[in-house]
């Protein structure tokens, strides 16, 4: 047509002739650009996530781009996802099953800076999957794992939390809760403040933090108070000279490392005289401005004031360069070992390989760890009961399928997180019993729990007294919560192991106490067992 138009009027073209080709041009470029998203699909983050700064932000059930380290734990989880959907959308000769979803909501690419190392990231994912696998054998309600990547900084929350809350309003297959959140920083406060807004409960599995709380959030792993309170016990069966010292980490930004301190200078400063024995270090999660991970002024004052209990308030990547810099001035004429006191939520692998342990050799040096898990559960020879078992059965699978890395287990992210998850599908599980209890029901006509019954059931005091009602029966502990108003909503009867590395001859790593149990201090308020 417009060929025609031309050769009948050369040179008359007025108005509607360039319009119709203006309109004709418009037209092709959408259909080129079209044509070349469809070649290219949907792109390294998917369809449901966008690029921000490199990383994939948003809220999927399916498969993105992130580090090479995790790439299959993630093409795992959106395949048992999609399983989860085709049960309720096409579920063959068997009934349909109904599902709700819950967010994993950490990041999913890292680098030297960032708020987990890939180690982290993957040992994290391959719990929280265990658990989704788990959940998923039996009757009930199914579970979709949404990935939910909020930057490797985790300042990258915003569009996440907007995303998630269109989730939870979804009736047929809401949203019930977010787990994950991996770092006590400012963007995590901001996050969790967020999310209790829109009233989505919250799990916290690795956050340590005393300070960490918000309406809506839950914490699996016990808080840097309750690590320090199973310190004092180690402490008070083995004092040492009390000749003590505090290394701490000085960005203040670090919502972490700054409430170890405090802590550590409440519980121990009378007693070590910290105030007049500490040195600071600036450490590498950030990206202040400095050079990361200068310990020679801690350690020559340690050498110099024959200290033999050393208080680290830093975090875990930080402590090889500690201990390599321990190592090159040697003993420093020291008779007794040097402990070093940390807390976290296990024995990091770097800790224990090759290299460190000799220089805790050479340091004359031995490492003692609160922890929320302790090696020697999965290590002895005596099967775990309970939760754990059935957890090690499902990562065992795992680790024949993915690279986990060398001892998976130890840095205690994959047990948390599967914690996480499952204190999230109990108490799904709890409500739609209790909901769905009077009456025939088919699967259309159930009623799906959604996040605020959730919420509801997670509030319920599972802990009073010396009883404990539907507990947590998790791969790290059996434990409970003493509802609203009381401990911040902080794990209570969360074992807490006191590990030594090397083991000063225990065999098998024992722990060299008791377990100490948070917010039971004394005999009178028992806890269920382990």
């Amino acid at each position: 047509m417009l060929l025609r138009l031309f050769r009948r009027h050369p040179r008359e073209w007025g108005p509607v002739e360039w319009l119709a080709v203006l309109g004709f041009g418009v037209l092709a470029v959408l259909v080129i650009t079209l044509l070349v998203s469809l070649v290219r699909g949907p792109g390294r983050c998917g369809a449901d996530l966008r690029d921000i700064g490199g990383d994939c932000v948003g809220v999927t059930a399916g498969a993105f781009e992130a580090d090479p380290g995790v790439q299959s734990l993630i093409e795992a989880v959106a395949d048992e996802n999609a399983k989860v959907k085709q049960g309720w959308e096409a579920p063959g000769n068997g009934p349909r099953i109904p599902y709700v979803r819950i967010a994993l909501m950490m990041p999913f690419t890292a680098d030297k800076h960032s708020a987990m190392t890939t180690d982290m990231i993957r040992r994290g994912l391959a719990g929280a999957l265990a658990a989704q696998r788990e959940a998923n054998r039996f009757a009930g309600p199914h579970y979709q794992l949404l990935l939910a990547p909020d930057g490797r900084n985790l300042d990258q929350w915003r569009p996440v939390v907007e995303r998630l809350a269109e989730l939870a309003k979804d009736t047929r297959t809401p949203l019930v809760g977010v787990t994950g959140i991996p770092s006590s920083t400012p963007e995590t406060r901001e996050t969790i403040t967020a999310l209790s807004e829109h009233s989505i409960p919250i799990v916290g599995p690795v956050i340590t933090a005393a300070n960490m709380n918000a309406p809506y959030f839950f914490k699996t792993s016990p808080n840097n108070d309750q690590f320090a309170r199973a310190l004092a016990r180690y402490l008070d069966k083995n004092p040492g000279k009390r000749k003590g010292f505090l290394v701490l980490d000085n960005r203040a930004e670090d919502v972490y490392s700054q409430n170890l301190r405090d802590i550590f200078e409440e519980h121990f400063g009378t007693a070590y005289d910290l105030a007049n024995h500490h040195s600071n270090f600036t450490g590498s999660s950030g990206t202040d401005k400095g050079i990361p991970r200068r310990f020679t002024d801690a350690v020559l004052k340690i050498c110099n004031e024959k200290s033999d209990t050393v208080f680290f308030a830093g975090r875990d990547r930080d402590l090889p360069a500690f201990i390599e810099r321990l190592a090159q001035e040697g003993t420093c004429g020291r008779t007794t070992t040097l402990r070093i006191l940390k807390v976290g939520i296990g024995l990091e692998p770097a800790l224990t390989a090759g290299a460190p342990t000799r220089w805790l050799h050479e340091a004359q040096a031995t490492i003692v760890d609160a922890a929320s898990v302790d090696p020697a559960w999965w290590a002895g020879k005596k099967k775990p009961e309970k939760a754990l078992g059935r957890f090690l059965d499902r990562f065992e699978e795992l680790r024949k399928q993915h690279e986990l890395g060398p001892k998976p287990l130890d840095d205690g992210y994959a047990v948390m997180y599967h914690d996480g998850f499952a204190l999230l599908a109990n108490a799904v599980d709890r409500t739609f019993t209790e909901i769905n209890e009077s009456g025939e029901q088919t699967p259309e006509s159930l009623r799906i729990p959604t996040a605020h019954d959730v919420y509801n059931t997670l509030i319920i005091p599972t802990i009073a007294g010396d009883t404990c009602s539907s507990c947590l029966v998790g791969a790290g502990g059996t434990y409970g919560f003493e509802g609203p108003g009381k401990n911040d909503q902080w794990a209570v009867c969360k074992p807490v192991p006191v590990v030594e590395y090397p083991t000063a001859g225990r065999p098998g790593g024992q722990s060299p106490l008791p377990l100490y149990r948070t917010y039971r201090n004394d005999s009178e308020n028992a806890c269920p067992a382990f």
